[in-house]
């Protein structure tokens, strides 16, 4: 605490009024940072604000995402099912033509077979003709 000295009247005018220069200086001064801390807190809170604006918007984006990435997974699994039952309805159409290809080609080999017997008989016999013929013109002569 300051201690004035005292003069005729009282207190040192002087004295006391630089005290009161200097409280109100510092009062002014301590007003002014007040004023600054009270605009910055606000600003603060302006921003907070915003940011909780930002991450409310970004929860909100990854929900969305997740919607979708689960959307994107469902249509990609029943994407590859229809494939696998594609696959194996044709797997199925590919192996029923291929046995009934191997059916006609094993009936066609025993055609082809029984032909070639039928050929050879003809043939012996007519070589058989043949050589009856030749063995009369040898007993001729």
């Amino acid at each position: 605490m300051r201690k004035f000295n005292s003069s005729i009247n009282g207190y040192n005018k002087l004295e006391v009024n630089n005290f009161v220069n200097e409280v109100t200086s510092e009062y002014e001064s301590m007003l002014s940072k007040l004023k600054k801390q009270d605009e910055d807190i606000l600003n603060l809170k302006k921003e907070l604000e915003r940011y909780k604006n930002m991450e409310n918007t970004l929860n909100r984006a990854i929900m969305v995402a997740e919607d979708a990435s689960n959307q994107i997974k469902k249509v990609a699994r029943d994407e590859a099912k229809g494939v696998i039952e594609d696959a194996r309805r044709n797997a199925s159409r590919i192996v029923n033509d291929a046995l009934l290809k191997a059916d006609k080609v094993e009936q066609d080999a025993e055609l082809l077979k029984r032909r070639v017997t039928i050929f050879k008989r003809r043939l012996r016999s007519v070589v058989d003709e043949e050589i009856e013929f030749i063995d009369s013109i040898n007993e001729d002569y």
